[in-house]
């Protein structure tokens, strides 16, 4: 069972495997319709295309952020269309180091199914190595993805981040955008910029090494108990723009042993959503 990455050899030995399934999550928050396109293009033969706006993600609303986590009815019968059931090894990539992967990753486990893992260098990785593309269709053998109980613990919502910022809970967010968005320097995506007061910055894109590969589970460990700075694992609140990349630093800690840290589902552009929340630029 992988529960957290797997290496191309292992996702090129299971192919033909039904009791595997891949997902190309990718995507682009400029546009919706680039990860469709990209997929029919060409994509790791088998692989089904998962839309981070349309299947990974609820609907909006004024009090939201941009990527609400879906409704878990929606996206087992997603996961069955796909050909996923109880015992089947759920496999993510995308081309961005695993930003979007890992959000699949993180649903996957939320809904109570443990062997769900991200191909560690994404499709650069596989085509690296020569591995074969393709652009014809999967023949799809629906299943039933059994529907159980979210695991409620697994995030926090808005209401439980005031509590952390007015220091009645105990706790520390940890903020995966890039140190320019988090300081306010600028704000590409979201109409406020800044970071919520009390946040630490531990952009995502430094879990990965050069080589687009993730880095060593020791190389990580060092960094999460450093930014975590005598705090539990399970203290951590991963959160982001919108609930995305902070599932990369959730996955990260996974797998440098790290376990119990929680996301903030609504994270930043929902945060932003009342005026009267506090906010903090600089850092």
């Amino acid at each position: 069972m992988f529960d957290t990455l797997v290496e191309t050899e292992a996702l090129a030995a299971h192919l033909d495997d039904p009791d595997w399934v891949l997902f190309d999550c990718r995507a682009s928050l400029a546009d919706a319709d680039a990860g469709p396109k990209l997929y029919a293009a060409s994509h790791i033969p088998g692989a089904r295309h998962i839309h981070l706006e349309r299947e990974l993600s609820g609907r909006t609303t004024p009090d939201t952020g941009r990527h609400p986590l879906p409704d878990p009815r929606s996206l087992a019968e997603t996961l069955g269309r796909a050909g996923a059931g109880a015992d089947t090894q759920i496999v993510a990539y995308d081309d961005m180091q695993g930003a979007y992967a890992a959000r699949l990753w993180w649903l996957v486990r939320w809904l109570g199914h443990s062997k769900v893992a991200v191909l560690n260098g994404g499709l650069q990785q596989w085509e690296k190595e020569a591995r074969p593309v393709t652009s014809a269709l999967p023949a799809l053998r629906p299943r039933k993805f059994p529907l159980q109980d979210t695991a409620q613990d697994a995030w926090i919502g808005v209401m439980d981040v005031l509590e952390l910022v007015r220091g009645r809970k105990r706790g520390l967010l940890l903020d995966a955008r890039a140190a320019a968005r988090f300081r306010g320097d600028e704000e590409p995506v979201d109409p406020v910029a800044g970071h919520v007061p009390g946040a630490v910055n531990l952009s995502y894109a430094g879990n990965v090494a050069e080589d687009g590969r993730f880095k060593s589970p020791a190389e990580l460990r060092r960094r999460f108990e450093h930014a975590l700075a005598g705090m539990r694992p399970d203290q951590a609140i991963c959160m982001c723009g919108s609930g995305v990349t902070a599932c990369h630093n959730l996955l990260a800690m996974e797998a440098a042993g790290l376990k119990g840290a929680r996301l903030y589902a609504g994270s930043w552009s929902e945060w932003i959503r009342d005026p009267s929340r506090p906010l903090a630029r600089g850092g």
